[in-house]
């Protein structure tokens, strides 16, 4: 394994029976980095996940975690910190309790007030886990996670269930533990968080990784977009576009594109109404594996 290397997934099967979940799957993570994991349901990805967390052997291939097996508990677990999507927490035990609990199992120690504050939960602190709403306990979960500053924390959809000022500052924390070197591997259905965080994506599809790279990488594999429509009797624009009451521009040359039909307007007198324009985004790249299937 490369000591660059946090996690190395080398050609990954996982199957339940006959049917097969995870097909020869291989990537690895960089130490530093936010490794986004994504697909739609189905795809695979919490297979994989749980492979690297060692809650599930492999069926075939190699999954190290800091050069060790992840069935090795005892040398990777206080190393890694896990957000499931639900963690059953006993309902009986208190917010402070739970994250003590968890930190003692998982062999990390940290100031537990430093933690509660940090997931927005120190007013929550005495609270039986039975009487938090669905958005606190997801908070509760990322504080388990991040307990003791663990140098891998997964993260499968840590803003599911929260509100925007939640999510800021979850993810305001989460910037916090990079900048102290931990590693994140995240999975979410929120595309737009994996396309302003994530410094590689691999993106998933019925049981394989069909693309994987910087956002940059992937969206330049499509053309940028620009809209806009005219007003009846206006003349036509320097810009290909089918016309059916707007323009829709497809492009590889946005900069370019976007000058001259600006330029043309000023020129012509013409507003441009409704305009918008615009690389092409991660959701673009990702509903495209099924047609690429």
């Amino acid at each position: 394994m490369s000591d660059d290397h946090v996690i190395e997934v080398d050609r990954l099967s996982v199957a339940y029976g006959d049917f097969a979940a995870v097909r020869d799957l291989s990537f690895h993570v960089k130490r530093g980095e936010l490794y986004a994991l994504l697909g739609s349901n189905g795809a695979g990805k919490t297979s994989t996940l749980e492979v690297v967390e060692g809650h599930r052997p492999v069926t075939s291939g190699a999954v190290r975690v800091f050069g060790e097996s992840p069935q090795n508990r005892s040398a990777v677990r206080p190393r890694m910190g896990m957000m499931l999507q639900e963690s059953g927490f006993a309902r009986d035990l208190t917010v402070r309790d739970s994250v003590g609990l968890i930190g003692a199992l998982s062999g990390r120690h940290d100031d537990l007030d430093r933690v509660l504050g940090m997931a927005g939960l120190t007013r929550k602190r005495d609270t039986r886990v039975s009487q938090l709403s669905g958005g606190e306990k997801r908070r509760l979960d990322f504080a388990t996670a991040v307990f003791g500053a663990p140098e891998l924390i997964i993260l499968d959809e840590p803003t599911a269930g929260l509100d925007i000022q939640s999510r800021d500052a979850l993810w305001a924390a989460v910037d916090q533990l990079r900048d102290k070197g931990s590693t994140v591997v995240l999975t979410t259905h929120y595309l737009e968080e994996a396309q302003q965080r994530a410094d590689r994506v691999g993106l998933m599809h019925r049981g394989t990784l069909r693309r994987e790279g910087t956002v940059e990488e992937l969206t330049q594999t499509l053309p940028s977009k620009i809209s806009f429509a005219l007003a009846p009797g206006d003349p036509e624009p320097p810009v290909l576009g089918a016309r059916n009451g707007a323009f829709h521009v497809e492009t590889f040359d946005l900069q370019g594109d976007l000058h001259r039909l600006l330029d043309w307007a000023q020129r012509a007198g013409v507003e441009l109404q409704q305009l918008e324009a615009g690389p092409t985004r991660l959701d673009d790249v990702f509903r495209t594996l099924d047609a690429a299937a």
